[in-house]
């Protein structure tokens, strides 16, 4: 059994791989600003590493504004590797983005390869695990790409993966040796990213128009159509797209949840 402290561990990767680790027999701790760990001011990080043989990092920034992103990043894998180096952790682990190391222009990308500088000379063994898009990731795509009534997006291809498949990976990757480089992980569908969000947002009847144009950026970015797609040695996950979307369907409100509705809300009418 190790103890591994999971950096981010709250979050929508973070909490999944938390779970997966526990259930391998690990004393997994999920470390947030919500559980008195701030890995940017560095409170509550030395006494959390205390015996930790792994540090896993999916922690995110509060804004993707690129200097407060770059700001992040720097920061937190700074205080992770001095704590880590203090407390002799064997391992850190941190998730990133296919195409981090391409150097290309999105800003998110451009952080993270930074932080992946520092990683590469910080004294402690790593692995960076890279993946494609999670698919619940597509509404925030959608958002940022958004410019009035319209969602405009690059012409460029994804092959999303499932956050349930890439925390699975995480936490087979914290139980592993350090590889000292690069690791991806990809769904096994690819397609055009204007139909990876369309398929996400139409079921829920979302009034954007979606479109694809030359001028379409991503998170800032203008991009070519294989940057964001894995290389031939990725490992591929299981989770098919159509299946992720099957299972994610808006579910209708059922006679239970509007019972509930006309309960809270007695001026609504239900029929019998």
């Amino acid at each position: 059994m190790s103890r591994i402290i999971v950096i981010g561990g709250t979050g929508m990767v973070g909490r999944r791989i938390v779970t997966r680790l526990t259930r391998a027999g690990h004393d997994a701790i999920a470390a947030a600003p919500s559980t008195g760990v701030d890995a940017v001011s560095g409170r509550g990080l030395a006494e959390t590493l205390h015996g930790a043989d792994v540090v896993v990092d999916v922690s995110k920034p509060r804004t993707y504004e690129p200097a407060a992103v770059r700001s992040h990043f720097t920061t937190v894998t700074t205080n992770l590797l001095a704590a880590g180096r203090a407390a002799g952790v064997g391992h850190h682990v941190m998730l990133a983005a296919v195409g981090t190391d391409r150097h290309p222009a999105i800003p998110y990308y451009q952080a993270k390869a930074a932080a992946e500088r520092l990683i590469a000379r910080g004294g402690v063994p790593f692995t960076l695990v890279h993946a494609t898009q999670f698919m619940e990731f597509a509404p925030a795509i959608a958002d940022d790409a958004t410019h009035g009534d319209r969602i405009r997006l690059p012409h460029t291809l994804v092959q999303p993966i499932a956050a349930d498949d890439i925390a699975a990976a995480v936490a087979r990757v914290a139980d592993q040796p350090a590889l000292d480089g690069v690791i991806e992980f990809a769904g096994p569908d690819r397609l055009p990213l204007v139909d990876f969000v369309r398929a996400v947002l139409e079921p829920r009847h979302d009034p954007r128009r979606i479109d694809q144009s030359d001028d379409g950026l991503y998170f800032g970015a203008h991009i070519d159509v294989t940057e964001l797609l894995p290389g031939p040695c990725a490992f591929i996950a299981p989770t098919r797209f159509d299946h992720w979307l099957h299972a994610h369907r808006p579910s209708k409100p059922g006679m239970p949840q509007l019972r509930h509705l006309l309960h809270h809300h007695p001026r609504l009418e239900v029929a019998s």
